[in-house]
């Protein structure tokens, strides 16, 4: 038996006037998908636990298998866990944006997505002037993927770390456009030291050469997602199947590296609209004939609400559509196989960030009739059986034939 999950990042919407009251989902032309959703059995899911806020990191982990109660400890670890950077249990690992803030605002959470070579320069740089300036400078800056990247903190004991973890901060791309001293961490001894180190990175990022090219520059770096090293329990243990992921995100990158799954590098999967699309399906086959199970990931559709950009969204859809959920489904053809279609989370398009809202799901085998749903999406899901179950449940019951 063979698996196939496939997530579409953010894609589920709401009704959007410029498309008549139809969602993004809707709107867009999938005929292979809306194929699964006639095939399959159809409903809804949540993938983020109330105590957490919606993001791509809880949500993907309770995709991949686990329970984010149990095992979730933080956005940047698990980023971290992709790059295969050590760390101890004193150490508190958060994500950093190369951001663009002019007059003290949250004016681009992206630096205008800028290019991993020119973030490298800056992470570099101030790794340079950090360690120069002070010789007993605790944090490291390690370079990801455009304008995604990591800080890890050393704090002087593991009860400073648990303390660090704890103080609540705040993704940048839910403050677009708001004051940055309104959105701080809290008024303790360690999140006024790592502010202090956010602002004095943004005083040294202002002069950088880098930026004196850029029409978005990278002017400042935002922290946020922090938290301690985790343990998932392996996968393959725990589930008695073999596992891998396609991603161009670190994010679950890492958290498959920490569950022991394979991770597929695709040459040309950027996380953003230009990911080549054809190569993530083509890899995606070939991961198939070797693993049980596929974990297949497609950032750009959430980007594309981040961005509030309806064509982008529309478009990012029809090429998995056809480059990705078609080319795949048509491989396993003969072969017994179930697999799901869900998104991790909604990013509407009207509001330009996450939500926790429910999202349409589609479970699917190649040995059973379905609900015959009429398309995927958040009205055509409507009329499946599919029980509501939490999103970490989802894996065992691929492999039970829950549904």
């Amino acid at each position: 038996m063979k698996y196939v999950i496939f997530i579409p990042d953010g894609s589920s919407d709401y009704p959007i006037d410029e498309l008549d009251g139809k969602t993004p989902l809707k709107a867009a032309n999938t005929p292979n998908i809306d194929k699964l959703a006639k095939k399959g059995f159809g409903g809804f899911t949540n993938n983020v636990p109330e105590q957490y806020t919606p993001g791509s990191d809880v949500a993907n982990m309770s995709i991949f298998g686990y329970n984010p109660a149990d095992y979730y400890t933080g956005r940047g670890p698990l980023e971290a866990g992709s790059e295969g950077i050590p760390t101890t249990p004193a150490d508190v690992i958060f994500r950093c944006n190369t951001i663009y803030s002019e007059n003290g605002s949250m004016d681009d959470f992206n630096a205008g997505h800028i290019s991993t070579e020119e973030a490298d320069e800056l992470m570099n740089g101030l790794n340079e002037y950090f360690t120069q300036k002070y010789a007993d400078f605790k944090g490291k800056f390690y370079t990801g993927v455009s304008y995604r990247h990591l800080f890890i903190y050393s704090c002087d004991s593991i009860k400073d770390a648990e303390v660090l973890s704890g103080i609540k901060t705040i993704p940048p791309h839910d403050i677009s456009g708001e004051k940055l001293v309104d959105n701080l961490f809290g008024e303790c001894e360690l999140a006024e030291e790592i502010q202090s180190i956010m602002f004095e990175a943004g005083e040294y990022l202002k002069d950088h050469e880098v930026n004196k090219k850029r029409e978005v520059p990278a002017n400042m770096i935002w922290f946020w997602g922090q938290g301690v090293t985790p343990s998932l329990p392996n996968f393959e243990e725990t589930y008695g199947i073999t596992a891998s992921v396609i991603t161009g995100v670190d994010l679950l990158k890492g958290i498959g590296n920490f569950a022991g799954m394979n991770i597929v590098d695709v040459p040309g999967a950027t996380g953003y609209f230009d990911t080549d699309y054809k190569a993530k399906g083509q890899y995606g086959i070939e991961a198939l004939k070797e693993t049980d199970l596929l974990l297949i990931h497609i950032e750009s559709p959430d980007e594309a609400g981040h961005a509030q950009n309806i064509e982008e969204k529309i478009k990012a859809l029809e090429r998995i559509d056809e480059f990705i959920v078609g080319p795949i489904i048509e491989s396993l053809e003969g072969k017994s196989y179930r697999g799901a279609i869900l998104p991790d989370h909604p990013t509407p398009i009207s509001l330009g960030t996450h939500t926790r809202d429910n999202v349409p799901i589609v479970i699917f085998d190649s040995q059973r009739d379905g609900d015959e749903c009429e398309s995927f999406d958040e009205e055509g899901v409507k009329k499946g059986s599919l029980e509501f179950r939490q999103g970490h449940f989802l894996v065992q019951r691929l492999i039970n034939g829950d549904f």
